[in-house]
């Protein structure tokens, strides 16, 4: 039985929960990077388009609902809520050098050559990068609160046990994504050194540091 799916599921939805208590609790959006939210909320809209044109079952539907909107929500905190706190300074990640080669590249490669499934692509593509601007705004602040470390550690988890669930089903069901499996080795190698370090500092209580 593939477990590592229905485990990897919810691993982001709870990085994003996270996430979304540590700004409302705080009443601060500190040490948060605002351009990767947003490159969030862009995946995470030209992924699920499809739900308006086709329906897989409530579990699905509700789960694609609940990214966007957390997504979303995690924005309007950021931008609007308590902008404020917003460190505009550090954010300075040039995020057009992701978002233009990544649409490019949608085009060119690609299941099918539609319209959904470009913007299909172009969400697995941008996912695999979005986290980029956080962990350069981490390198130039020097460290991050224990709070958003877990908030890094879930989404990373979530990637692991994705790349599981594709070597298992490639194993056990003949299924091959490459694609989706290129995209998905991708951010989990850039969420290997955020990885080791979490688990021998922070988990000691020590505020995670990344190497400038």
């Amino acid at each position: 039985m593939n477990i590592f799916r229905p485990t990897g599921d919810p691993s982001h939805p709870a990085a994003i929960v996270i996430l979304l208590l540590k700004i409302w609790k705080t009443r601060s959006c500190a040490g948060i990077s605002g351009k990767s939210q947003l490159l969030f909320a862009l995946v995470f809209t030209t992924r699920y388009l499809g739900l308006f044109t086709s329906f897989i079952s409530l579990y699905n539907t509700s789960m694609k609902l609940i990214y966007i909107a957390c997504s979303y929500a995690t924005v309007y905190l950021i931008y609007m809520k308590f902008k404020a706190t917003y460190d505009g300074n550090h954010d300075t990640f040039r995020v057009e050098f992701l978002v233009v080669p990544v649409g490019g590249v949608s085009f060119l490669v690609n299941h099918d050559f539609s319209p959904l499934e470009i913007l299909w692509t172009f969400s697995i593509y941008l996912e695999s990068v979005a986290i980029l601007p956080q962990l350069f705004m981490i390198s130039k602040t020097g460290e991050t609160e224990t709070i958003t470390n877990h908030y890094l550690f879930f989404l990373c988890l979530s990637r692991a046990l994705y790349l599981v669930n594709w070597i298992w089903r490639f194993y056990f069901e003949g299924f091959f994504d490459l694609i989706a499996v290129v995209a998905g080795g991708v951010q989990t190698i850039l969420y290997c050194d955020f990885f080791y370090l979490h688990l021998t500092k922070v988990l000691k209580g020590k505020k995670l540091s990344l190497p400038a």
